[in-house]
């Protein structure tokens, strides 16, 4: 199957309507930092012909799918094997000292999604590996079999916002006593056994939390991020613009919040006119967070959780 068939991009037309302003004058650069299998930068791409594109993965998977779905666009698009909160570095590395444009997708890919082996998906039997780059880092299976039982009910409570957390780990170091988990049809079952009834009817699977908890600790995904919005944010030249779609709602409060403080004047209260070194540094381009339309959630249910919010840099940092 090819990787365009795998894949449709969420909210593709309003991040592009997002960020065009910025993006239509010769010469702007636009970074992807979380290419994926490349659907949205195919598309800055080719909405934007007179702009350049770098784009950010740590998986070499993403990275050598997308390089060929890009290859057409040839030297106008810079492919970099980076976490996105490595973005500083990048751009001193290639020379770039301000963007017009920056978008963050921090869904996780469908390429991850749909391959089994890789253990993100709690709806088909895997090895629990859940590493975004397979090559560093501790997996998932390693996390459930090692972590103190206290870690892993703060891992489950913080990133999970799981309210059994408790009776999950409960069963979990019991059960990785008799033997360690490696795969995670037996995660599944375990959680399945752990919660009240009451919990199971609503909400969908119910290890979809337990799921994403461990997703976020074993690849470090909301202290990256933490670094890496207001990173992006300095990296826009006046003019510039972010869009970020976010799919729950402990990225989505990050972002919130980085936005909302380059969107506030910093000045003491009662002064009777606001020096400059105290005025806003962004405009925000969304009233809250956007959300996808019916149809859109109708032709890919991934996108249903998601929740896009944008911001206009309109001042340089004062010195």
């Amino acid at each position: 199957m090819s990787s365009n068939a795998l894949h449709v991009p969420v909210m593709l037309q309003r991040c592009l309507d997002m960020l065009a302003p910025a993006l239509a004058q010769p010469g702007a650069v636009v970074v992807d930092c979380t290419l994926g299998l490349g659907g949205h930068s195919e598309a800055l791409l080719s909405s934007f012909p007179a702009a350049r594109l770098i784009a950010l993965d740590r998986d070499p998977e993403a990275l050598r799918l997308a390089g060929e779905r890009l290859a057409p666009y040839g030297d106008r698009a810079t492919l970099v094997h980076a976490v996105y909160d490595e973005l500083p570095e990048v751009l001193d590395r290639l020379g770039v000292p301000r963007v017009q444009g920056v978008l963050f997708d921090l869904g996780v890919s469908s390429m991850q999604l749909d391959e089994a082996e890789r253990g993100f998906a709690y709806a088909q039997d895997a090895p629990l590996d859940m590493r975004m780059d397979q090559t560093t880092g501790v997996s998932a299976a390693e996390v459930l079999n090692t972590y103190p039982p206290g870690d892993l009910v703060r891992i489950l409570r913080s990133y999970g916002e799981e309210k059994f957390a408790k009776k999950i780990v409960d069963a979990v170091v019991r059960e990785r006593a008799k033997e360690p988990f490696t795969t995670s049809a037996r995660l599944v079952e375990l959680i399945r056994e752990a919660l009240p009834q009451a919990a199971k009817r609503t909400g969908g699977n119910p290890a979809k939390r337990t799921f994403q908890a461990l997703r976020i600790e074993v690849n470090g995904e909301l202290a990256i991020l933490e670094r890496a919005i207001p990173s992006a944010v300095a990296a826009l030249a006046v003019s510039g613009r972010i869009a970020v779609l976010s799919y729950h709602s402990l990225e989505d409060r990050l972002v919130k919040q980085v936005f909302a403080a380059g969107a506030r004047n910093t000045a003491p209260p009662g002064l009777p006119v606001v020096p400059e070194r105290y005025q806003p540094r962004l405009k925000l381009l969304t009233r809250g967070a956007e959300l996808p339309t019916e149809e859109e959630i109708a032709e890919n249910r991934r996108a249903a959780p998601a929740r896009l919010r944008g911001a206009e840099r309109i001042r340089e940092e004062a010195l």
